[in-house]
């Protein structure tokens, strides 16, 4: 009956109001022992098709972003404006005429990176615009668009094949988002609100699946990184992933109370300091029979730093202290929607970081999960110990590959800013192959070392490890060195694990409006579904 209504497109909430569901799950609790599951279906009962079939749950919902993509690009090219991508010094006569030089001429465009110009036919409507590419190296460019050119659908005025095509549809559209549903609303509806932003028409040969799914991904990760704490605590931040787990049809299961102080000690540490209680989230979707994929995200919803606390500029953003939970649930939602032909498993530990009378301390020694002990050395350095948890128990499974993703130090900011997230692994080919996407799609990273001379700076006197380093050195690199500890059992197999220390912000820059940022899952949702394909 499940698989028939998942073919069907009808959700169990739809005809058992009493579940309360918005997807198609029905969700269990086993007694109040700290876990609850939620499941569509189990892999074992069907084959291969039924298994392609049951992931169509049901059409992805994009109205819970502030502007859909729904707004953000147009089918109908019949009203649209011609619009002319010039490169730095390109002769615009020969692509638009005489005249059309001298207009742009007469305002001095000059097809400098971002600049636009619009110009009126002769009844003093828009009659066509050019936008500057600069040199055309940046692959995002068009994503300054959106900011710059008077609310009209445009056409982009060039034939470009399948690549070009997706790219500037991509970049269009990640340079449209917006997070405005905490401002005061204006006079005007929310269709005419649509209606002020410009819309692009579908580029003939863009691959519209592939920019639907990523865009959802990046937007619903962009969201909630950008939501303030009051607003997006730990159950919170449950139910945003419950939501995405039924939308796909996912396994879901979440761990809380005694269960988790028992099971996963270091991430009730960090989080029982708080009257919002920690817990542990787990997503599976896809054949079990297929490669397995580990994704593990830190969640830690604010982070005050604890009895280490930090200064108020410091403290401030610590909103996007999530971040490493947004960019992978964005992530998991590109790969489920894209169908990839692996099974996912993600992890999301989640916590806040509180001070009161049952926060954990400096010099405190916990047995985390794998049975490593581990001696807290600052209680600002807690973003590692949720992720330990999480990763013994994704390295039980030795998956092919354990992608962890966390805003977790000050060091790596310091060393590579904002724009580039840091990357840590055992797999010289997968660091390549993520750098040359990343360089070539407009998502950056840079790789840094795992120095084994760094480990005896984690070294402690009354346990197996000390959380942080001693030194107060290479801070970036001890934080991963401290993670490795943790996934022994996929590197001896030979698994790959990777690390990315991120900012999750970003300044303004062409297809990232300031703010929040799930820097490179872009790059990351490329290479995975190039190396696994669709089901």
């Amino acid at each position: 009956l499940t698989f028939v209504m998942a073919v069907m497109g009808v959700s169990w909430a739809k005809i058992w109001p009493a579940a309360k569901l918005k997807g198609a799950a029905i969700r269990f609790s086993n007694g109040g022992t700290g876990v609850r599951r939620c499941a569509l279906r189990s892999f074992n009962m069907y084959s291969s098709r039924q298994r392609a079939l049951a992931h169509r749950v049901a059409a992805f919902d994009d109205s819970k972003f502030d502007i859909p993509l729904s707004k953000i690009y147009a089918d109908d090219d019949s009203e649209s404006v011609p619009l002319h991508l010039v490169r730095k010094g390109e002769d615009i006569a020969a692509a638009a005429g005489d005249a059309s030089a001298a207009f742009a001429s007469a305002v001095k465009f000059k097809g400098s990176q971002g600049q636009a110009c619009v110009m009126p036919g002769p009844d003093g409507q828009l009659e066509k615009a050019f936008f500057g590419i600069d040199d055309g190296s940046e692959p995002l460019v068009l994503g300054l668009a959106p900011g710059k050119l008077p609310p009209k659908t445009y056409t982009i005025a060039k034939d470009m094949d399948a690549s070009e095509a997706t790219t500037a549809a991509l970049a269009w559209g990640l340079g449209s988002y917006k997070y405005t549903r905490l401002q005061k609303p204006s006079d005007s509806t929310e269709e005419n609100k649509a209606k002020d932003a410009p819309s692009l028409v579908w580029p003939a040969k863009a691959d519209k699946k592939k920019v639907s799914a990523m865009l959802e991904g990046m937007f619903w990760a962009r969201d909630l990184i950008n939501t303030p704490a009051n607003l997006l605590g730990p159950e919170e931040l449950e139910k945003e992933a419950e939501q995405m787990a039924l939308q796909h049809g996912a396994e879901w299961k979440v761990t809380v109370g005694a269960t988790l102080e028992k099971d996963f000690p270091l991430i009730h540490a960090v989080g029982k300091g708080s009257s919002r209680p920690p817990r542990l989230l787990e997503i599976k979707w896809g054949n079990p029979e297929k490669p397995k994929i580990a994704l593990v995200g830190k969640g830690v919803v604010f982070d005050t730093g604890g009895y280490n606390i930090k200064p108020g500029g410091s403290m401030f953003p610590m909103k996007k202290d999530m971040g490493g939970a947004g960019a992978i649930l964005g992530l998991t939602h590109m790969l489920m929607a894209s169908g990839i032909d692996a099974h996912v498993h993600t992890l999301i530990p989640i916590a806040e970081n509180s001070i009161s009378g049952e926060a954990f301390r400096p010099s405190d020694v916990i047995t985390s999960r794998s049975g490593i002990t581990v001696e807290i050395g600052n209680t600002d350095a807690e973003g590692r110990l949720i992720l330990a948890d999480a990763l013994s128990l994704a390295d039980d499974d030795k998956p092919e590959l354990i992608l962890n993703m966390a805003t977790l130090t000050g060091a790596h900011r310091v060393a590579l800013g904002w724009d580039l997230p840091g990357i840590f692994t055992n797999d010289d080919e997968f660091a390549a192959k993520l750098y040359e996407k990343g360089e070539s799609i407009g998502d950056p990273v840079w790789r840094l070392p795992l120095h084994k001379g760094y480990e005896s700076y984690l070294k402690s006197k009354v346990a197996d490890t000390s959380s942080t380093g001693s030194k107060g050195l290479a801070g970036a690199i001890t934080a991963a060195l401290f993670l490795k500890k943790f996934v022994p059992k996929t590197i001896e197999n030979g698994g790959t694990w990777m690390h990315i220390d991120f900012a999750g912000w970003t300044d303004p820059r062409p297809g990232r409006p300031e703010g929040g940022e799930a820097q490179a899952i872009q790059a990351l949702y490329e290479i995975l579904m190039e190396k696994y394909g669709s089901a």
